[in-house]
């Protein structure tokens, strides 16, 4: 190869053509986060029960509810009247026109939700062909290509074709602020010329080359030049 044509292909910013020496390995997706608690609930063993406004019968009618039915209980028995929540609002309903339980409550944070979706998404096309200009992973992408539609796809972020333009595109964060979902770039002194999607333990999932296609890389198989996140949250 010529010094001319050596330098020409350094010059084009975006293009993904440095070898990754990184032996393809297996990694899991974001973990999603799950904060557990615990509640209780009412389940309706009469025919029919009223729901009142207020406490110890007084006030309105809020509603009636049906046996089998179940509510969540929102303050403890007082008086033989617990208050529980049904679509027409809060209210109170007799005790012994239910049977109380305890039931596990699970609240997923949705950020990582989101996050873990983006790189699941990324991993069903590890294997997948590097195609120079590609812009689809089922049949080929390069770095940027490949980027560009796992998070149009699986997050609805709209990104240029371009890893230089797509390191603009987003919120940069540092190393300790990296998340699954994340873009990792790389590059030399004043240029950019790859992009990988970081999955988390230390890990990207990206367009590679033509001679390893899509796959799994250490995040560090190349010094990291910039991180950005283009989720916003």
């Amino acid at each position: 190869m010529t010094g001319k044509k050596l330098k020409n292909i350094l010059a084009l910013a975006g293009v993904c053509f440095f070898m990754s020496w990184a032996v393809p390995v297996t990694a899991e997706a974001a973990q999603v986060a799950v904060e557990t608690s615990s509640a209780m609930y009412a389940k309706i063993n009469a025919p029919e029960a009223e729901v009142k406004t207020t406490v110890n019968g007084g006030g309105k009618t809020l509603t009636w509810v049906k046996k089998g039915e179940t509510y969540e209980v929102l303050e403890p028995e007082k008086n033989g009247w617990i208050k529980i929540q049904t679509s027409w609002g809060a209210g109170y309903v007799r005790s012994n026109r239910t049977t109380l339980f305890e039931k596990t409550r699970q609240k997923v944070d949705e950020n990582v939700r989101l996050r873990r979706q983006v790189v699941d998404y990324a991993l069903q096309f590890v294997g997948n062909p590097y195609v120079y200009g590609g812009t689809d992973p089922n049949t080929g992408a390069d770095c940027s290509g490949f980027t560009r539609y796992v998070l149009g796809k699986s997050a609805g972020v709209s990104l240029s074709h371009n890893s230089t333009a797509q390191s603009r595109e987003g919120i940069q964060v540092s190393r300790e602020e990296l998340q699954p979902g994340d873009l990792v770039f790389y590059g030399g002194a004043g240029y950019i010329n790859h992009v990988g999607i970081y999955m988390g333990d230390n890990k990207i999932v990206h367009a590679s080359t033509e001679r390893t296609g899509i796959k799994i890389s250490d995040l560090t198989y190349r010094k990291p030049v910039k991180y950005v996140n283009v989720l916003g949250n």
